[in-house]
């Protein structure tokens, strides 16, 4: 593949393959798991059962819900650690959670690709530093499936190595 080269002191990699290198240790993609930050209110269980969940798990990834996931410390620290872990984070906007966007800030500081989603009757809402992103907008849990499973496989396909 032309990544390596030799002298009579052995082999080096050439400039293409520390490239390679860089790009197989850096790439986030090669966990399988998934971040979703959003309001746990009771009205977006629907959205979180029968729309990101199974969006997610379609493609590949391990959907993370920081409530669902059992740990004895504190929540914020819990968070950060999974975002951390995370190939990606799903930041549903609606009902306008200030720590949706603190998630969605923290995962674009570790350079992990963010998937703004809404609903649809609360985008109007969206805080003006965020609406240049292109959320995914939704008014049915089945339609947020449907949507989020093709902006997954359009921006950020499982990638399994």
């Amino acid at each position: 593949q032309g990544l390596l080269d030799a002298d009579k002191n052995g082999f080096f990699l050439r400039l293409d393959g520390w490239r390679r290198v860089r790009e197989l240790t850096s790439s986030p993609h090669t966990s399988d798991r998934a971040f979703v930050a959003m309001s746990f209110d009771s009205n977006l269980n629907a959205a979180w059962a029968d729309g990101l969940r199974p969006a997610l798990t379609q493609s590949g990834y391990r959907p993370i819900r920081v409530d669902f996931e059992e740990h004895n410390g504190k929540i914020c620290d819990r968070i950060v650690a999974e975002i951390r872990e995370s190939a990606l984070v799903v930041a549903d906007f609606t009902l306008q959670r200030a720590g949706v966007y603190f998630e969605a800030g923290f995962a674009l500081a570790l350079g992990l690709p963010v998937i703004w989603t809404c609903r649809e009757d609360d985008i109007g809402n969206v805080h003006f530093d965020t609406r240049q992103y292109n959320h995914v907008t939704w008014s049915t849990p089945e339609e947020l499936r449907k949507k989020l499973t093709a902006r997954i496989a359009a921006t950020v396909p499982r990638i399994v190595i």
